[in-house]
Formats: C-alpha cells, structure tokens, sequence
C-alpha cells in the first residue's frame, strides 16, 4: 500500500531551496508522527510530492495513516496506490480493470494518465486504450470525458505504474514548523480555539497561554481542548501549556479603573503579559481570537490601543470573519462540543463600555493600578509540556448546584460590585454575603463549619470554579446556588 502526497498549492510556487525547505520539513514532520503508528512505515521524498509506503500494513494501520495524513498541515490531498512494473498498453489496462470494474458498473467514467520520464507513447494514448477497454469489457454507462461519475486515474513514473484507489482531501496550509512560533492566548471558547488552529495549519508551533481567571475547573477544560488540538493537527512540535493565575489582576482593575474600560485595559492586562511569556519562549508575535466589532473591546480604535501596551506582533486570524463561520470552522475541526461545553466567564462587564479608548485616557485610567499585582501573576504562573497534560484532563468534578436555599445555608455573592449593586439578589428570609470574587480566598477563613455556603454568580460559571477550587483547598460545607438550575 502507497500513498502518494500533493503539496499544498503555495508550496509549490516558493523559490527551489524555499520549496525543499519546506518539503524536506514535511517529510521529516510525517515520519515522526507515523512512526508512532508503525515503526515500518517509510516517508520518501520527490521534488513535486512526497510518497508514503506502508507495506504489509493491516487494515487498522491504514485507516490511521489516512487520517494522519488528513489532518496534517501542508498536505493538500493525497491518493491511495497501487504500484506495478510498468508493462505494455494492455497489461496497464488489465491493471486497471481489476481494480475499477466493480466499480464503473452502471456509471460513466473518463480516463486521466499523469505520466514523467521518457516513454516512447503519449499520456493519451494510454487513456484511448485503457478507456475503450474498460468501455468494451466492463459494465459501465460508458464513457462521458466532460462530467463522468468515475475517473480511472493511472500515473506513470519511469518505469513504475500506479493505479489510484482513492483520493483524500488533506487539511491545506504549511508544514508545521516552517513558520515562526507563535503564543496562542486561549480561552476554550469558539474564537481562541479556531485562531490557534489556523496558526498551527499555517505552520506556526503554536504555544498555549491561558489567563485563568476562575480556578482548576476552567483550566482543566482549556486544557483538554489545547491537547485536542495539539494531538489533531500539530503533535510533530512539542510546544508549551502556560497558565497564569489572573483573577487578582481582574480585582485589582475592578477596584481601580473606571467600568467604561475595565474590558479594554484587562486585554491590555494580557498583552503584556504575554509578552512576557513570549520573551522566555523566544517568540515574537501573539495571537488572539478577536473580530472586529464582535464585542466593544474589538473596534478598531479599541484594538489600536490594546496594541500599543505591546511591541510584539499581535496576529488576529478572524479579525473579519463572522461569528457563525467560526463556530462552523470549530464542527469542522471537531472541537465544537469543546467550546460548547466552556461556558462565558461571568467577570469583568463594563457598564456602557467604550467603543472608541484614547491612549491618553486609558494611560490615565492604569495610573492607578497597580502593577505588582501583574508581576506576582507572572511570578505564579505555570508551564507544562503539552504532552503532559494528559495526566490530568480526566480529571472531572463538579460541585453540586442547589436552586433552593434550606435553613442553616448562606449565599454568597461573588459579583463584581458594581453586579451587585446594579442587581442585587433578593431572596427573602435568606442570609446574603457579598464577597467579589477577587476577595473570596481571604473571606473563606472566616466561614463557619456549623454552615453551608452557596457561591452565586450571574451565569453560574465563576460560582462552579470557585466552589471547586474551595472544595479542593479543603472547603467541604461550599456548594454552588443557581436558581434557574432546574428550568435549564
């Protein structure tokens, strides 16, 4: 069994050592990755295309190579072969009817030859001959050279004939790693996951940098959706998982800048820790999920300014792609129940954000932050392999989730303040705390073991995260509250 590899098309216009770089950083991607299916399978390298040759493979063998191959960067298609010496007119066309004649009954079809070398005969006149054969022997509708329901495609090569069985759409783009790296800011959600996809099918090693802003139950799902993606489409690079505690950060901007800007100065937050990060990785450019105008922090005037708390390179593959192409892109790639399942984080909403920030202005409004406060996020960060997530992706726990509050059970309102105050939770006859996020792990010292607490948030997301993140800390008597539990 063979297949044989056609270049993605832009590949194939680069200048010679360009293309042999980039064909020479395939081949070695593949036979890496294929490798870890079978120890026996070869990757042999052409000028204008690549061949796979898994001799003596199973069946099981070959279904995984075709799906490797179909998900690997720089691949455009590839088709499936069987290799013959090559005979005379009517042994290439004895060939072909063992293979196609089941499949030509009833149906039209057309023969293609592709041919290179020297041969003392013409592509066409292999297809006249081999055509009117399988027309006269076979139990096809006949032959139809402008819409035929078949092609019988034959390639010729020196002395070798290949019969092709199939053909494969492969993913498009650059090999992995012929680009350079990039540092992926994910969220899990639609938009971060498919801009981390097209770095990597544009052949970006592609890291991952994720702001957590909730606890272990939010990281532990961008986790699994990072390695998903890894494994899918860029396991030849092994590249890096960095977590960084944000949730001081986030209270800090909340106690410290106006609401019409909290949303633009946390993405400035996170630029520059990125670039931080970037800077140890020794890469020079991040990349984001953002669309134009799909929230207020993504008009053009606000991304300017996001920019500008940077000098790396910000790359923003969905900057005018529409939010339903996106969540489409994210079915295609198989990651959709993924982002599905990552609810919105339920944090920092400004009131009547800003559509149009001012340098001057936000400047002004960070004049009061303080910065120490990003520097022990950095400080705290964490970075793993990617390959070493696996160990715990499975992890799986959820705090129970009550739409009731029972005597002896206090909730706690862990909204951003001015939540609380445009909203306030009334539920009468029942003990209310407000504690913000940002201020929970120091209020929690103060609970009392004789109660149950019951975190609330607007969406549920924050109080799940939080709740987790106590219960792991040793926080039995802390559960979730969310009233419109039952009715979703």
């Amino acid at each position: 069994m063979k297949f044989s590899i056609r270049l993605f098309p832009e590949i194939t216009i680069k200048s010679r050592p360009v293309r042999k770089r980039l064909i020479q950083r395939l081949q070695s991607n593949l036979q890496n990755m294929l490798r870890r299916i079978d120890e026996q399978i070869r990757v042999k390298g052409q000028w204008d295309k690549l061949d796979v040759e898994c001799e003596q493979a199973d069946a099981e063998t070959v279904s995984q190579v075709i799906d490797l191959l179909s998900r690997t960067p720089g691949i455009h298609s590839f088709i499936e072969v069987t290799e013959y010496p090559l005979g005379d007119f009517h042994d290439i066309y004895e060939k072909a009817f063992s293979i196609y004649a089941e499949a030509l009954k009833g149906k039209t079809f057309k023969v293609r030859v592709k041919r290179s070398g020297k041969h003392e005969f013409k592509s066409v006149d292999v297809e006249r001959y081999v055509g009117g054969g399988l027309n006269q022997h076979s139990e096809a509708a006949g032959v139809d050279v402008h819409n035929p329901d078949l092609y019988v495609d034959l390639e010729i090569r020196n002395d070798k004939l290949y019969v092709v069985t199939n053909i494969y759409k492969g993913l498009g783009g650059f090999p992995l790693g012929t680009q350079e790296a990039t540092v992926s800011l994910i969220s899990g959600g639609f938009d971060s996951i498919v801009a981390s996809y097209m770095s990597m099918r544009r052949g970006c090693k592609t890291h991952f940098l994720f702001f957590n802003l909730g606890g272990q139950a939010h990281e532990i799902g961008v986790k699994q959706v990072a390695l998903y993606l890894w494994q899918k489409f860029g396991s030849s690079a092994r590249v890096k998982f960095i977590s960084i505690p944000f949730d001081e950060v986030v209270g800090e901007i909340l106690q410290s800048v106006h609401h019409s800007h909290m949303g633009v100065i946390l993405k400035r937050m996170m630029m520059r820790a990125g670039e931080k990060v970037a800077d140890r990785l020794k890469v020079d450019a991040l990349v984001t999920g953002e669309s134009i105008a799909q929230v207020s922090s993504q008009t053009l005037p606000n991304l300017a300014v996001i920019d500008a708390a940077t000098e790396k390179l910000v790359v923003r593959p969905l900057i005018t792609m529409d939010k339903q192409d996106i969540i489409d892109i994210t079915r295609e790639i198989g990651a959709y129940d993924f982002a599905k399942n990552i609810p919105e984080y339920c944090g920092v909403i400004s009131d009547r954000p800003t559509t149009c920030a001012k340098k001057e202005r936000v400047l002004e409004e960070e004049s009061d932050f303080d910065f120490d406060v990003l520097e022990r996020a950095l400080e705290r960060r964490q970075v793993i392999s990617i390959d070493e997530i696996v160990e715990d992706v499975n992890v799986h726990a959820t705090v129970e989730a009550l739409t009731k509050v029972e005597d002896n059970q206090v909730v706690v309102d862990i909204r951003a303040p001015h939540e609380q105050e445009k909203k306030p939770l009334n539920i009468p006859g029942c003990e209310i705390m407000l504690v913000p996020f940002f201020s929970l792990a120091g209020a929690v010292e103060g609970f009392s073991e004789e109660k149950e607490y019951l975190l609330y948030c607007e969406k549920g997301v924050m109080s799940q995260m939080h709740a987790q993140q106590l219960r792991e800390r040793g926080f039995s008597n802390v559960k979730v509250y969310r009233p419109g539990a039952a009715e979703s």
